[in-house]
């Protein structure tokens, strides 16, 4: 059975209810889901791209957590330092494969991103990924993890907020409210609340849905042409990038572009683009808005932008494989299937 985004026509407004009923049916026995978070439960912290800067953040993030009732287990070499990368592949690798085959690990929540996640792909064992689902969270760098466990498994995992990032650093109320809602309950999430500060733009006219792919961009564009990257038909692209200047966006978003992704995907969600401004901005440059108006919203599918996602500290917790609607009508952006089990 392939575990790509399965193909589905955008539904008139009037038929959202029957047409999304008919599409969840037709799309679950392909995708598995983890079980749902719970007090008491054991949580593993693995370093799987960089090694935590300061490792007092990832003791604070690991407090955190205790205090709130649930048991936690650092990854044996979660802070090693080889380089830019929190040990060799073979220790990052080892760390991600014992927290999947041990039965007592509930979920597993990276320290944080940075650098080497798409280097540990080819050594995991996605066979004990399957026979073991349970909760993934992890942005940025982790963006790599999300797409290809998704692709060799068809587990749902998330991209959130990291231990040694948001979690040692007195998390803002918006993002931990959302990181609980979505792990915590079996429940479809429904219409996404945003932050006060970030109000969403949505474009387009008629509702599109697909599973919700993508993440950081850098990371998407490093996995093309390799087993790593999943069916992007008919999905949900989500997109963020941090310090990458506009004609780099450009770029990346032509390579996606003549790959044929942005014209399989169904819709556009887009987070916040960090400090990606012209280093030269007195010389001839397009800038960010240009490039997003005539690379996607010219193609007039449904998206939404301007989402707290990404590189600050407010965030958003979204599953990478589930399936999500947008309806630019009703400014809406949905998780329209349980995520968690």
């Amino acid at each position: 059975m392939r575990l790509g985004v399965l193909a589905v026509k955008t539904l008139p407004a009037c038929n959202y209810e029957v047409g999304l009923a008919i599409f969840i049916k037709t799309i679950m026995m392909d995708v598995l889901k983890p079980p749902r978070l719970k007090k008491g439960d054991l949580i593993s912290i693995v370093s799987p791209a960089s090694s935590p800067k300061d490792a007092s953040k990832l003791h604070a993030g690991a407090r955190y957590f205790e205090k709130l009732g649930y048991r936690v287990t650092i990854g044996e070499n979660a802070f090693n330092v080889e380089g830019y990368l929190a040990g060799t592949d073979e220790e990052r690798a080892k760390d991600l494969n014992e927290a999947f085959r041990d039965k007592n690990v509930k979920a597993i929540i990276c320290s944080r991103g940075g650098y080497g996640s798409p280097r540990i792909l080819d050594r995991l064992d996605y066979a004990a990924i399957r026979r073991n689902p349970k909760i993934l969270v992890g942005y940025s760098d982790i963006t790599a993890l999300n797409l290809a466990i998704f692709r060799k498994t068809g587990l749902i995992t998330f991209t959130g907020p990291m231990v040694a990032m948001e979690f040692g650093n007195s998390i803002d109320a918006y993002s931990e409210a959302m990181f609980f809602d979505m792990l915590t309950s079996a429940k479809a999430p429904g219409r996404l609340k945003t932050h006060r500060d970030y109000k969403p733009a949505y474009h387009g006219r008629a509702i599109a849905r697909g599973r919700i792919m993508g993440g950081n961009l850098s990371l998407i564009t490093s996995l093309l042409g390799t087993k790593y990257i999943p069916d992007f038909a008919r999905s949900v692209l989500l997109i963020e990038e941090v310090s990458e200047e506009p004609y780099s966006i450009d770029r990346m978003l032509t390579q996606l572009r003549l790959a044929g992704i942005l014209d399989k995907v169904s819709a556009f969600a887009l987070g916040q683009f960090t400090n990606c401004t012209p280093e030269e901005p007195d010389r001839p440059h397009r800038t960010l808005e240009q490039i997003l108006r005539e690379d996607l919203f010219s193609m007039r599918k449904a998206s939404v932008s301007n989402l707290p996602y990404g590189h600050l500290p407010v965030k958003m917790t979204l599953p990478i494989g589930a399936m999500a609607s947008i309806d630019p009508v009703k400014r809406r952006f949905s998780i329209d299937e349980p995520v968690v089990s």
